[in-house]
């Protein structure tokens, strides 16, 4: 069985989608610190000028604070904010703005007390519309965990019975292979590549990379994912 794990990521970007679609259960760790330099409150869309970063304001009350317990701030005007830069200056006129962009608002009109629940939303939308159907569970709901880093994620894979780890590739200079083969569990690295495709309203412009996967949803629809699909790599660490 073939599990990975990350933290909950606002809008995520489709290193994370891929992940996700090549594994048997994706857990969402949410049992770990906050990183306030992180991704967890952040994304990239794109317009017609280039990127454009969407934040989502948080309350900083402990730098111990989970990720599972950190709260928006929501005497900030963000939600507005983000709708406008979505449908105003990003994607209105998308190819496929008409099938997903009213669902996609929507998001903005529900007042969300934690981030993370938020980030699940958003990863759970973009899942649904590319037909991404494998299990999420939070690593919260599974129990405590008393490792961390390596240890932590040996920890997890076992309690959900996984014998291999898929890993993006920036882990490879931290993910600690003893530790997890103590746990019975091998590490098979991502080698994610991204995909290139029509950005709206950047006819004769660069192709920007990395922007959430709202932006291949917006502009080659559903079956945007075949893209992802057709450029994997990867094999075991």
């Amino acid at each position: 069985m073939r599990v990975a794990m990350h933290q909950p990521h606002y809008l995520p970007w489709l290193g994370l989608i891929d992940k996700i679609d090549r594994c048997d259960l994706f857990v969402v760790l949410d049992n770990v610190q906050y990183d306030r330099k992180g991704w967890q409150n952040r994304n990239y869309v794109a317009s017609r000028n280039g990127p454009v970063l969407l934040t989502v304001p948080v309350r900083q009350r402990s730098r111990d604070e989970l990720v599972a317990d950190k709260s928006i701030d929501e005497s900030r005007p963000w939600r507005e904010k983000h709708r406008r830069t979505i449908a105003e200056h990003c994607y209105r006129g998308a190819p496929f703005w008409p099938d997903f962009g009213p669902e996609i608002l929507r998001l903005y009109q529900t007042r969300w007390d934690r981030l993370a629940d938020l980030a699940m939303a958003t990863t759970r939308l973009l899942l649904d519309r590319f037909g991404v159907r494998t299990p999420v569970v939070r690593a919260g709901a599974l129990g405590e965990f008393p490792g961390r880093k390596s240890e932590l994620l040996a920890q997890v894979a076992a309690k959900v019975g996984a014998d291999t780890l898929l890993s993006g590739d920036g882990a490879r200079d931290y993910l600690d292979h003893d530790v997890l083969r103590r746990y019975g569990v091998r590490v098979e690295w991502q080698g994610f590549r991204h995909p290139e495709y029509r950005q709206h309203g950047r006819a004769g412009l660069p192709f920007l990379p990395r922007m959430s996967a709202l932006d291949l949803l917006m502009n080659a629809g559903p079956g945007g994912i075949d893209l992802v699909r057709a450029g994997r790599t990867g094999g075991a660490g």
